[in-house]
């Protein structure tokens, strides 16, 4: 199985904050994980806070550790609220589902990684990890 390479990692992040400075986004932080949850990649832009590559981290993580975009995982935190809580306590509370962690895919849909973002709004954490997937001529998966 393939997973995520670190020069398309450095380029997700690239792209990210790419984005990011198009919408004048707040200071972001940029985690990218391999397929097995591991970190390949971690980017604090000047002034972005204390907990940013932590939330980061739980949103690329939680994306990865359920095959789902943290934006999917905040979907099911609201319709199964008793479910997610239980899978956080399992996962001793990396999974932060919000929008922002984006699932990687190749061309063939393989889940290569996934990338977490924080900083700015959900929305806007979002929109600049599916902008960094794309310079990297991957398939971003935020359903």
């Amino acid at each position: 199985m393939s997973t995520i390479r670190l020069e398309q990692a450095l380029t997700i992040t690239r792209g990210a904050f790419e984005h990011a400075s198009e919408v004048s986004a707040a200071p972001l932080t940029v985690a990218v994980l391999d397929n097995a949850g591991h970190l390949i990649s971690l980017q604090r832009q000047d002034g972005a806070t204390l907990l940013r590559p932590d939330i980061a981290k739980g949103k690329a993580w939680g994306a990865v550790a359920l095959g789902r975009s943290s934006r999917g995982l905040a979907e099911v935190a609201e319709t199964r609220p008793a479910f997610m809580s239980a899978v956080n306590v399992m996962s001793d509370g990396d999974i932060i589902p919000a929008p922002g962690g984006v699932l990687i895919r190749d061309a063939d849909n393989n889940i290569l990684g996934a990338v977490g973002i924080s900083g700015d709004l959900p929305d806007v954490d979002e929109a600049c990890a599916i902008a960094g997937v794309k310079l990297a001529d991957l398939v971003a998966d935020y359903s």
